[in-house]
């Protein structure tokens, strides 16, 4: 201005000052700035405005202007100030909004929000600059007055603990500001789903606080309504995931039953038969027929104690949380096990063993590993030609140890591969592979998937290249304990 002297008029040095009047407005205080303002006009007056160097005015004109430039700067002094507060204000709720948002995306992620009742209390207390208490419930039905159903986070005296109890009955936020028990020091806030309250917060002492507003009870409510909602998700979803399981159960069960009426009507038919010929009939029939009957009885009778064990096994299997005795069991062992049981059935003495040297030691129920192998064998001796032979093999692969059983059979057909492992599913009709006579329930090799899946492995279809099928199942090689010192 002091540079423009004498080049312009005095309107247009004031418009300079005006605009550094704006300028000076964007970072100072509104007070500062309406001082410096206060204090340019004058040394404007004092080094512009004649007479010079004084403080009076000698043109009405020039006071019209002074006064005009007065009144400007507090005008632009007090909207900036204005429009600060608002950016202000609007970051801050912009940082609460993204603290929302954050927090319910980690919540909906979270398997257990239970798990998020101590950052709840963090993010509460950095809010409010209180010391934050919180009661969850961890069962939708639960009382807030069982300790076996609640979890606490931060201590609680008998008084807050009755203001929580009564908070979670009526759902509704209580303390000041709340239009509820305001004469309570401190603010007790709803974790609030749908229908239902799943706890409480309190802020201790906030009553004390002289910056409590009813938006830091808004923003407090919703972080505690976003747990409150979260909660009653994950209590929705494990009461369906234990529907889901009783009505898997159920239908267990149903099959089952329809598997023993179906399955079982034929051997025993065929037993009662037997029975009822040598009771009745026995002095007329020779002994060569009476040993037919009673090998028949026999056999059908080893058939339905199989199907038996098969049938339960596979209830036991698909029940949720079953347990496996399992301990470090030899495969060598296993095999000799199973080849001795089945040679019984097998007077050909087609089945063969052959096991790689020095396999580990299998971490495994050794009684259903035994019953798999012997369900596949029997299968196998089953469904391919009397003349043919049928391989037990193990071996080491990786990871794993596969156990196969190999036949020379005429195999199954493509479109059953897939299927073939179904409960109460026959692909030997529908492809053409077993002879007339040859009967299955269909539920063998669904106890076979399911005794390898148990175990944490896989059971698995690979046709043979010159026919026959090869049924293979993996089980992964966990590291054996090292044996005692002093062991043999």
């Amino acid at each position: 201005m002091v540079w423009l002297d004498g080049q312009v008029d005095l309107a247009n040095l004031a418009m300079l000052l005006v605009l550094s009047s704006a300028v000076a407005s964007l970072w100072l205080p509104g007070w500062g700035s309406a001082l410096a303002g206060a204090a340019a006009v004058l040394a404007f007056n004092w080094a512009f405005v004649p007479p010079r160097h004084a403080f009076t005015v000698d043109l009405h004109q020039h006071v019209l202007l002074l006064g005009a430039m007065l009144v400007v700067n507090a005008i632009i002094s007090t909207l900036m100030v204005r429009q600060r507060r608002l950016a202000e204000a609007a970051r801050h709720h912009a940082a609460r909004e993204a603290g929302l948002r954050s927090w319910g995306e980690a919540l909906r992620a979270a398997a257990d929000p239970l798990a998020h009742t101590s950052a709840l209390g963090d993010a509460l207390a950095s809010v409010s600059r209180v010391p934050v208490a919180l009661l969850v419930l961890t069962r939708g039905d639960a009382a807030p007055g069982d300790p076996g159903a609640t979890l606490q986070v931060g201590e609680l005296s008998v008084d807050q603990r009755a203001g929580v109890s009564l908070c979670i009955r009526q759902g509704h936020a209580l303390g000041p500001g709340t239009g509820r028990h305001e004469e309570q020091p401190d603010l007790y806030l709803p974790l609030r789903g749908r229908d239902l309250t799943l706890g409480a917060a309190v802020l201790c002492g906030l009553a004390d606080r002289p910056a409590t507003g009813a938006d830091l009870r808004a923003h407090a409510q919703a972080l505690c309504d976003q747990m409150g909602l979260a909660l009653q998700r994950c209590f929705a979803g494990r009461e369906e995931q234990r529907a889901r399981e009783l009505a898997q159960e159920q239908g267990v069960r149903n099959t089952l039953l329809a598997a023993i009426s179906h399955d079982y009507r034929t051997p025993l038919a065929t037993i009662m038969g037997a029975a009822s010929s040598l009771e009745a009939q026995a002095d007329r029939l020779s002994l060569e027929q009476r040993r037919r009957l009673a090998a028949g009885i026999v056999e059908e009778t080893a058939r339905l104690s199989r199907l038996t064990d098969n049938t339960l096994q596979l209830a036991r299997l698909g029940a949720p949380g079953v347990a496996l005795r399992c301990d470090w069991e030899s495969a060598e062992e296993i095999v000799g096990a199973v080849l001795r049981r089945v040679r019984q059935r097998d007077p050909g003495r087609r089945v063969r063993a052959r096991l790689e040297p020095e396999l580990p030691l299998l971490w495994c129920d050794a009684m259903l590993m035994s019953q798999l192998l012997e369900n596949l064998v029997d299968n196998a001796l089953k469904y391919s030609p009397p003349e043919t032979p049928v391989e037990i093999l193990v071996r080491r692969a990786a990871a794993q140890v596969v156990l196969a059983v190999r036949d020379r059979g005429p195999g199954i057909a493509p479109a059953w591969r897939a299927r073939v492992f179904e409960v109460f599913q026959r692909g030997d009709d529908a492809a053409g592979t077993a002879e007339s006579g040859r009967r299955g329930a269909g539920v063998g090799l669904a106890v076979c998937r399911a005794i390898a899946r148990a175990h944490g492995g896989e059971l698995t279809l690979r046709p043979r290249g010159h026919g026959g099928s090869s049924f293979e199942c993996s089980i992964p090689v966990r590291d054996a304990p090292a044996p005692p010192e002093g062991a043999p």
